[in-house]
């Protein structure tokens, strides 16, 4: 079993518990216009290509057959990404790290020789998380690296869109200690006019976490300036998590069980992924936004916080910076 993996991050702290080997799968299907990861949207290998890095030497001109890399008189070097056929060739003989191959087919054996090196710091709550991209577009993929993960008693969560049938989780969901899962925006057409895509599936996994399963849940909604960083907007969303903690409440005492967290977080919009999206030739519609303050974003988690607070007073954390 192979999958297409772009990054794998040791000793991450923000992807869950504890220390954590946080695993990148490529391919999503949301297009997010503040993309903090612009090179995990497209599920096949592609080629980042940094000019101002290039010393001109000429060396990808020379490899690629397909006329993708040319030089001119001055001795610039020009990529076009529509000659490319990504095989990787120029990168391996580009001495100044002019180009950079973002995603390969890894196996499971691969990754997993990956996350065992870091097994030793995960102690009692760290683990690995598998993110993206949407973990999910690669579903047995996917399942057989949680299920190696859960043989060898490592915690295992994963960062979710949820924008896919119900019927594409459920399956995985025995394999997974943590869902992590992006509530972006509540109205649907402002959900659409972000993202891509209309929040009625979103919704609806969400919901299906909630009151099928008794997994610990986390929810998170990364606050973007223009966007949704109106207090009436987060209100919203908190509500809804609210609700799904009421539904919880309800589902697991019908099932005579003791409901599992069902957490908020709220995340930073940054400012830090504007190199990959020239790396790609690809234009950042969110390089004119400014993050919002640790002020505001305290203040925003406050009022989270108060509309929740009624449900379960330990279901907001604090957000992330």
């Amino acid at each position: 079993m192979h999958g297409t993996v772009f990054d794998t991050q040791r000793f991450s702290l923000h992807d869950g518990p504890g220390i954590r080997t946080t695993v990148f799968l490529k391919g999503c299907s949301l297009r997010c216009f503040w993309c903090h990861n612009p090179e995990s949207i497209r599920r096949p290998p592609e080629i980042e290509f940094y000019p101002e890095r290039c010393i001109g030497c000429g060396a990808c001109v020379a490899l690629c057959e397909h006329g993708a890399n040319t030089i001119t008189d001055d001795g610039t070097v020009t990529y076009d990404p529509q000659q490319c056929t990504v095989c990787g060739e120029c990168i391996d003989d580009c001495f100044a790290n002019a180009r950079v191959l973002v995603g390969r087919a890894w196996s499971v054996d691969e990754v997993m020789a990956e996350i065992l090196q870091d097994r030793s710091f995960y102690g009692d709550e760290g683990g690995v998380t598998l993110s993206g991209g949407e973990p999910m577009l690669q579903a047995d993929f996917t399942a057989d690296l949680l299920a190696r993960c859960r043989a060898e008693g490592i915690h295992t969560a994963i960062e979710t869109a949820g924008h896919y049938p119900w019927s594409t989780l459920e399956p995985v969901l025995p394999l997974v200690d943590l869902v992590m899962m992006d509530l972006k925006h509540l109205d649907s057409e402002r959900h659409r006019d972000g993202t891509g895509v209309p929040n009625e599936r979103i919704l609806s996994t969400a919901r299906h976490l909630a009151t099928e399963t008794n997994k610990p849940l986390l929810f998170r909604t990364p606050v973007i300036p223009t966007y949704n960083d109106a207090p009436e907007v987060i209100d919203r969303i908190a509500g809804f998590v609210r609700d799904l903690i009421a539904a919880r409440g309800d589902a697991c005492a019908a099932r005579g069980e003791t409901p599992a967290p069902v957490r908020y977080e709220l995340l930073r919009f940054h400012q830090l992924a504007g190199d990959k999206y020239r790396g790609l030739g690809r234009a950042n519609r969110a390089r004119d936004l400014e993050p919002l303050s640790k002020a505001q974003m305290d203040a925003l988690s406050q009022r989270a916080h108060a509309m929740i607070h009624a449900g379960d007073p330990t279901a907001i954390i604090p957000n992330a910076q």
